[in-house]
């Protein structure tokens, strides 16, 4: 990874779809092509930013490969880690909900709150959690706190990110592209990055709009600024900040501004975990990643009775309003 105008990017590569390989053949040293995604390794020496932006202005889809990462990044503060808690007591209800749930993170971990449901024994050994890294848990516990804001929803699993909760917009557009065979009625993405020219993440644009029917959540960061964060900033996607243990105040490290759509408690919350260590299945961890998961499940527990874009217009109207934070969508675990 290099950081280019505060972003971070994998050196030396170039994603483009196919009209605009022929184009860039000249700067090119090999091409992978999956999921609709064309991924060009640039000769050395050339650089993937100056090189999307002469691609676009010939009007093609190009953008270098940005590295996102899930949220709770953040130096110091109870964004940083996750801390051991007592088990939490939930038993999922017999309702099924007709809703199922895409959970783009670091993979879920087996855990009694899911052992024997349909949608954890479809999942692949890739769809694991990672074990080690500063990140490893974060999905498993995102599926708590889906779990328990929309009991009975199924989940299905992308890997995305690695144990340190890094992954880059060229994974995750292909796993978004993926979803189109069968689509999900909410996508929840607690990860996100700047742009090197803090302009929309083009090929993750593209994979996003390929699912008209699906509503897509993501985590505003944890950077404490107003600088748009992708992909929460992109519109028709809701970005959720985090609010504080009050439900009054935001949380210190959320971001925020205009581009925030809404938000929840973000604070000190408890959920499923790792069995590793010094935890036994379960933690309390804060971040904007937790928030979005919780507005996630509420906009899927509405979606039961009515498609989720409805459900997601009704949620967000005529809440309480945070400043700079958006709709206040409370969640009672």
């Amino acid at each position: 990874m290099e950081s280019v105008g505060e972003a971070l990017i994998r050196p030396g590569q170039l994603l483009t779809d196919r009209s605009a390989l022929s184009h860039a053949a000249r700067w090119t040293q090999a091409v992978a092509e999956a999921d609709g995604v064309c991924t060009i390794r640039l000769s050395p020496g050339v650089d993937p930013c100056e090189l999307a932006l002469e691609l676009r202005a010939q009007g093609h889809r190009a953008s270098p490969n940005h590295v996102f990462a899930g949220q709770p990044l953040f130096f110091g503060g109870p964004a940083s880690r996750p801390f051991p808690t007592d088990p939490i007591m939930f038993r999922p209800g017999r309702s099924r909900s007709p809703v199922t749930i895409g959970l783009l993170d670091t993979g879920v971990a087996g855990h009694p709150w899911w052992d024997g449901a349909p949608w954890y024994t479809d999942l692949g050994r890739e769809a694991a959690d990672a074990t080690e890294g500063a990140q490893a848990g974060h999905g498993t516990f995102i599926a708590g706190l889906l779990m328990r804001a929309a009991p009975g929803a199924g989940l299905r699993v992308a890997r995305v990110l690695d144990g340190e909760g890094l992954g880059d917009e060229a994974g995750i557009a292909r796993a978004l592209f993926r979803l189109r065979e069968r689509p999900v009625q909410v996508v929840n993405l607690s990860f996100g990055g700047h742009t090197f020219d803090d302009k929309p993440p083009t090929i993750l644009t593209d994979a996003l709009g390929c699912l008209p029917d699906t509503v897509a959540v993501a985590c505003a960061g944890n950077t404490a600024g107003t600088r748009p964060f992708w992909p929460a900033a992109l519109p028709g996607v809701i970005g959720v900040g985090a609010a504080d243990a009050t439900q009054e105040h935001r949380a210190p490290f959320s971001s925020h501004g205009p581009w925030v759509d809404a938000c929840a408690r973000g604070e000190w919350l408890a959920s499923t975990f790792l069995e590793a260590g010094e935890f036994a299945g379960y933690a309390t961890w804060s971040g904007t990643s937790f928030a979005a998961a919780l507005v996630t499940g509420a906009v899927a527990d509405a979606a039961r009775e009515r498609p989720a874009r409805e459900a997601a217009e009704q949620l967000l109207s005529g809440g309480r309003q945070i400043p700079d934070l958006g709709v206040l969508v409370p969640v009672t675990l």
